[in-house]
């Protein structure tokens, strides 16, 4: 009789253990498939003619492997450095452009004191061409490179 109990046990404990591994296993590849959205900050002039920032998540189509956005028509590239110390008052974007930080901190400042800081991945959709503008500045002892990407369309959205 206790051998059979204990064979009971056994068999519970295992099929325990591997119920527990399944739901691990599948909760792992659940957390591979969500993966982490793309981020725009877009600065624009709002109607009281200051800048405001907004994100909007970047939709992608695509399979598994590999997933791409819409076209965004540019007209070319350019790179900036900036020194760490860089301070830009308020300032307007030049044109509507995508701002990319490839290396160093940055902040900008929007209407509000609203701060948004800026690393290596930050993407920011400049359309604050006119109005105040906002602010830029280096952040931390490394200088700040950028890829700017003006935009081919130049209207206002």
């Amino acid at each position: 009789m206790k051998s059979i109990a204990r064979r009971l046990v056994t068999v519970a404990l295992v099929g325990l253990f591997a119920l527990m591994w399944r739901i691990d296993t599948a909760r792992d590849v659940l957390s591979a498939q969500t993966r982490k959205p793309v981020v725009v900050t877009r600065l624009y002039t709002g109607p009281d003619g200051q800048t405001h920032a907004e994100e909007i998540e970047m939709k992608f189509t695509g399979g598994a492997n590999s997933e791409v956005s819409q076209m965004m028509p540019v007209t070319g590239a350019e790179l900036h450095r900036q020194p760490a110390n860089t301070f830009v008052d308020w300032h307007p974007g030049p044109r509507r452009q995508y701002v990319i930080t490839l290396s160093g901190r940055g902040e900008i400042e929007v209407a509000g004191g609203k701060k948004i800081p800026l690393g290596p991945g930050q993407i920011n959709l400049i359309e604050d061409t006119t109005g105040k503008g906002h602010i830029t500045k280096g952040v931390g002892a490394e200088d700040r490179v950028t890829l700017w990407l003006p935009l081919a369309d130049q209207t206002p959205r």
